[in-house]
């Protein structure tokens, strides 16, 4: 199954997407699926964020390379976790496919991507084991983990650096049905790759990260967990450039990049 969120003539609406056309829905479609009876061509409707979370979360550091490429780079002095910690997002950062990243107008840092997996919870959950973990995910989506790296570099902690309004474009889509961890993720500037690597390379497996976080905290429908990325964000984008993270089962999040007037 593949759903979406869009701005519907009476506010922001889910739907089906069955090829190029958007079946409405009643409500998010987390348990069960319950037609309007209305639809629209995919091609005319404005995407939204896919789901609208309480709860953001993100893994950092969970692929090997991509701590030594920051630590080479950005000469930082990161260690490859030995233990699956996470982190926390603002959900006023989120932003749908097809809207402009607005980068703030005082900005001096290069602004990086981070094309990453997203994992869509379904259902209430809480004490759930790695074999279990998966049952409360309903499906999975995509998100781009922007950072402003002169905040980030100067900030105590990732407030200003990680979550400036849409700086966290998610979608096109949630899907279901794949398997998360065998996902080729790339990201394209301008038309070109500039990253793509297998979700396989993660230091903890999503199942890992929700069994632990579920030890502690309770997850609840429309919860996102961001699981990082691998290898290089570079090139820095600059104002004008099309960016889009992309993968045959979940789809193309695309956003231009623009400076705040």
């Amino acid at each position: 199954m593949k759903w979406c969120r869009y701005e519907g003539p009476t506010g922001p609406a889910y739907g089906l997407v069955e090829g190029d056309t958007v079946f409405e829905l009643a409500h998010a479609p987390y348990e069960t699926v319950t037609r309007t009876g209305k639809s629209h061509a995919l091609a005319s409707l404005k995407l939204l964020p896919p789901v609208v979370p309480g709860n953001f979360y993100a893994a950092g550091r969970n692929y090997v390379s991509h701590v030594h490429w920051a630590n080479d780079y950005h000469r930082m002095t990161l260690s490859v976790p030995t233990q699956a910690d996470i982190g926390y997002r603002s959900p006023n950062a989120l932003t749908g496919s097809g809207s402009d990243i607005v980068v703030p107008r005082n900005s001096t840092g290069s602004i990086e991507f981070e094309g990453e997996i997203v994992a869509v919870v379904g259902r209430k959950a809480k004490h759930l084991t790695e074999a279990n973990a998966l049952d409360c995910i309903c499906g999975y989506t995509l998100g781009n983990d922007l950072s402003e790296r002169a905040y980030q570099k100067s900030d105590s902690t990732l407030w200003r650096a990680k979550n400036i309004d849409t700086f966290k474009p998610m979608g096109p889509f949630v899907v279901n049905g794949i398997d998360p961890m065998a996902q080729t993720i790339g990201v394209r500037v301008n038309g070109k790759t500039v990253s793509e690597y297998n979700t396989a390379d993660m230091i903890f497996s999503i199942a890992h990260y929700i069994a632990r976080m579920t030890e502690f905290v309770t997850l609840h429908p429309g919860d996102v967990i961001w699981m990082g990325c691998d290898g290089p964000t570079l090139p820095a984008l600059q104002t004008g450039d099309l960016v889009e993270v992309v993968n045959d089962s979940l789809g193309v999040l695309a956003n231009r990049v623009t400076k705040e007037i």
